[in-house]
Formats: C-alpha cells, sequence, structure tokens
C-alpha cells in the first residue's frame, strides 16, 4: 500500500484525468507485480546453460525452446475460457482469491481450474517438454 502510494505521488503529473480509482489500482498491479517478480528466483539460463555446447548445438536448443513455447501458447488458446483466464492470471502472479475476484468464480473453481488447466497443457506438452532437456 505504501509503494503505491509513493508511487502515485511521485507520478501525479502523468495523471491525465479520468478514473483516478482506476488509475491508482493500476499502479497497486504494478508494485504487485514488481514485488513478485523481486522475490522469485532469478535463473540466468544464457552463457552458463550453452557453455559446452557448439553453436549450431546452442542454435538448435534455442531453436527447439522457440517451437516449445509457441506450441505451449498455442495450446492455451485452446483450453477452455475459465482455465485459460485462470492460468495467464496465476502466471501474472495473482493469488487464488484475487483471481477469483477478478473473475467472478469462487475460490474452489479457481483452484479447479487451475489444476484442469495445468494437467490439459501437461499431457498436451509432455512430449515437447522432453525433447528440450
Amino acid at each position: 500500500m505504501q509503494d503505491t502510494i509513493v508511487r502515485a505521488f511521485q507520478n501525479i503529473h502523468s495523471f491525465q484525468g479520468g478514473n483516478f480509482v482506476g488509475w491508482l489500482m493500476r499502479i497497486a498491479k504494478n508494485v504487485c507485480i514488481d514485488t513478485w517478480r523481486k522475490r522469485r528466483p532469478e535463473t540466468d539460463l544464457g552463457e552458463a546453460e550453452y557453455a559446452g555446447m557448439t553453436k549450431e548445438e546452442a542454435l538448435d536448443q534455442a531453436f527447439q525452446r522457440h517451437i516449445a513455447v509457441e506450441k505451449l501458447r498455442a495450446e492455451m488458446a485452446m483450453l477452455p475460457p475459465e482455465q485459460r483466464e485462470c492460468l495467464a492470471l496465476f502466471i501474472d502472479g495473482y493469488s487464488y482469491e484475487e483471481t477469483a475476484l477478478r473473475t467472478g468464480l469462487p475460490v474452489n473453481a479457481v483452484k479447479s481450474h487451475l489444476q484442469n488447466g495445468r494437467r490439459m497443457l501437461w499431457s498436451r506438452m509432455k512430449g515437447t517438454l522432453s525433447q528440450l532437456r
């Protein structure tokens, strides 16, 4: 809350009118996302991962990852809307309760949609993920 107020005060010049509460909520969301990103463990997949590979092997590995990410996006797009929305909010760092508020679903329904969505993605992506190891 404090960080939100400080950011709002620092950036009050950028408020261009309209919905002030909505503007504050957007700042609060960004503060939460920034805090979540700072707390998650950072993994450097850059040089250390490709250190023992030739250029061709490293390029092939990077290409395979790109293909896997594109397949994941396509598979997520094919999920039922509730599962897709719950997964997207979870990926963005929202809690079960926050997701429930945003979607209008009960918390147990959010948990169920997340579990079913993950299970579906896992089964559809299984072959793709094993190629990346």
